[in-house]
């Protein structure tokens, strides 16, 4: 059976040659009056016109774009997903200017949500996760990064990742793993750095290793956190155990969290507040895909956004993620992402679009598989309530999303 989208007003197709970098991300790829046809969960054929009415057969279901903007499934490269409570008794402590690192080093922060994380029952994490998982797919995503290190122990870490397992098979949204136990130094080995970052290296990287839970390593390397050297030590024990590595660095403060990874040839460089010029460049040098997460600096409250339009003149392919989470960015839509990432740091609609399919895909590892639509590429497709791309991030605060076809098949429907 086919699926046929036809006289679509704005077909985004996000396609070329994988991920876009620099000038690049100024094209979208963009159809009008386009058609996608889609067999066996795959883009069979796009174009424009009436080139869809040879795939034309009683038994194919038929969506009319009019009035549509029609856009690959949107990526999310960068959650917290799972975990446990909530901490919106941290918003008074922002609005009265208390630092990030400062509610951390209290025990807030990520120490309350493992706190919460460590009690909580495989049972209710899945439970919780699911309901997050299902607000992004009415908001149009259909693949999610999920880390965990809201345990920080073998036995949590373990726990969460199983979750994303669980979730990647019962749920239609497909989710990509990151073990991330270098999150922050447990309550348990306060005062004794060394001794959970061997604990990190020789016990905790070679279990998951083993188990085969994750894909992605990730570290917070940050003041306050994980040093340069100490992120570098854990990411190549890490790569020395099989997996891809991802850095989260330079969001508070600039400790050279991008020149890192842009040294260790990391797939994903994250948050990037704070990057240095040095650092974009060794981010563009060595093709290492910037994050960014513009709903994290909107809450905050830093005052100011990572700088991606220096970082897309640099010849950067920048991402878009909700670094959804319980302290500081609690949002599941990446439609909200792309107000902020238009109206604080001045990216142009295309290239919100191409940051949230076809380079956010790259930042997984799925660019072949996801992110764009052209032909033999899985059917991932969002179709949004507005004429056009730049209507779509105009009218913001809303859920715009009319339907979500999933591997070709619907799987949200005139919400």
């Amino acid at each position: 059976m086919y699926i046929i989208i036809k006289n679509i007003d704005c077909l985004v197709t996000c396609a070329g040659q994988g991920r876009k970098a620099g000038a690049a991300m100024k094209d979208a790829g963009i159809i009008e009056n386009g058609y996608v046809v889609i067999e066996n969960g795959k883009i069979k054929a796009i174009g424009s016109g009436e080139g869809y009415l040879e795939y034309l057969k009683e038994y194919s279901k038929v969506i009319d774009g009019r009035g549509k903007t029609v856009t690959p499934g949107l990526v999310d490269p960068h959650t917290h997903l799972v975990y446990a409570g909530s901490r919106e008794n941290e918003l008074p402590m922002k609005l009265n200017k208390v630092g990030y690192i400062e509610i951390l080093n209290s025990g807030g922060g990520i120490l309350s949500t493992v706190r919460n994380t460590r009690a909580a029952s495989i049972e209710s994490l899945v439970e919780a996760s699911k309901k997050r998982l299902d607000l992004m797919l009415r908001h149009g995503t259909t693949t999610v990064e999920s880390k965990s290190g809201y345990g920080l122990d073998l036995e949590t870490e373990r726990k969460l990742l199983k979750v994303n397992q669980i979730l990647n098979e019962e749920h239609e949204v497909d989710i990509v793993s990151t073990f991330m136990g270098a999150h922050a130094i447990p309550p348990e080995f306060k005062g004794n750095r060394e001794g959970f970052i061997d604990t990190l290296i020789n016990e905790m990287i070679p279990k998951v290793a083993e188990e085969n839970l994750a894909e992605f390593i990730d570290c917070f390397c940050e003041e306050g956190v994980f040093s340069t050297e100490e992120t570098e030590k854990i990411l190549k024990a890490g790569e020395e155990h099989g997996f891809k590595l991802k850095l989260h660095g330079d969001e508070v403060e600039s400790i050279g969290g991008a020149e890192l990874a842009g040294k260790l040839k990391c797939i994903s460089a994250e948050h990037l507040i704070a990057a240095s010029d040095k650092g974009i460049k060794a981010l563009s040098d060595n093709n290492v895909v910037a994050v960014l997460l513009p709903s994290t600096a909107f809450y905050l409250m830093v005052g100011k956004f990572a700088r991606a339009r220096d970082m897309i003149d640099a010849g950067v392919a920048v991402a878009l993620a909700t670094d959804c989470n319980p302290g500081t960015s609690p949002t599941e839509s990446l439609q909200t992402v792309m107000t902020f990432a238009c109206f604080g740091m001045r990216m142009l609609p295309e290239e919100v679009i191409n940051a949230m399919t076809i380079n956010a895909a790259s930042a997984i590892n799925r660019e072949k598989e996801i992110g764009s639509i052209e032909v033999g590429k899985r059917a991932d497709i969002a179709i949004f309530n507005s004429p056009n791309l730049n209507y779509l991030i105009y009218h913001f605060g809303i859920n715009a999303i009319d339907t979500v076809i999933k591997d070709g098949k619907i799987v949200v429907s005139n919400l």
